[in-house]
């Protein structure tokens, strides 16, 4: 039989153990997880991706259909179901109307806005327009078999117009069309009701007014910070928006 003394040695054993887990657990970074907007797709994160990962943290940048929002959230959904932890999710353009859906992803700790929709329940970009004045991106509308593409013009002017021609003809070659559902596609309850929130606005933003993207901020009571940048804030401004999403990962939760 064991004596008192080694008994009382397993069990201090023990605790230290599972307290340098609950350290290692408690100390681990967040996952970085980007979600895409129209006409971008997973690479539009490129220089943010690349300066997380050197600083230690694991990133996940989702590709999505852009078929419609059930998808997007489905596609979403199953990368997050991968990560072991807590996530950041960063969502540009049509992207914050996909991570506003995970109110109810208890690995979802915190949510960033580039630019981005962030919808009330029952919302959609539609309805959420009218709340600004109407911006010059739909002049630009390239419709095929079902789908909206950006044209060459659109990406110049109304898109990424601070970009310089290289970065914008990048952006129209790899652009992800938008079903013409998606802009009626209504939001659940958002999960920026439940969980801390960044918002980065887009002061020369043709795409998205800006005084929308304020009105949603303010709505969401979140962190805001305005750049003189168009609607692409992550290229245009790429250490700032980084600035913006260590914050996020970095706060006390």
């Amino acid at each position: 039989m064991k004596t008192v003394k080694q008994l009382a040695f397993i069990v201090l054993t023990l605790l230290v153990i599972f307290n340098a887990h609950a350290q290692k657990t408690t100390n681990q970074k967040p996952t970085i997880v980007f979600v895409h907007g129209i006409w971008a797709d997973g690479n539009s994160f490129a220089s943010q991706i690349t300066a997380l990962q050197a600083k230690g943290y694991d990133v996940v940048s989702i590709q999505n259909p852009i078929t419609s929002l059930v998808d997007d959230v489905a596609t979403t959904k199953r990368a997050i179901d991968l990560i072991k932890g807590n996530v950041i999710l960063v969502g540009h353009s049509w992207g914050g109307f996909v991570i506003s859906q995970f109110s109810n992803e208890p690995k979802v700790v915190g949510l960033v806005y580039l630019a981005a929709f962030a919808p009330e329940q029952g919302e959609s970009i539609l309805s959420l327009n009218k709340n600004a004045p109407e911006t010059e991106l739909s002049k630009y509308f390239v419709p095929s078999n079902g789908y909206v593409f950006l044209s060459k013009e659109g990406v110049k002017t109304a898109f990424a117009a601070d970009l310089n021609a290289k970065q914008q003809a990048l952006i129209y070659a790899t652009q992800t069309p938008a079903s013409q559902t998606v802009f009626a596609d209504k939001s659940a309850a958002p999960a920026w009701k439940q969980k801390p929130t960044w918002y980065v606005v887009a002061k020369n933003d043709k795409a998205i007014h800006p005084d929308l993207e304020r009105f949603m901020a303010k709505r969401m009571k979140a962190r805001t910070i305005e750049l003189e940048s168009s609607h692409v804030v992550m290229n245009s401004h790429p250490t700032e928006v980084l600035k913006v999403i260590e914050e996020a990962a970095n706060f006390k939760y």
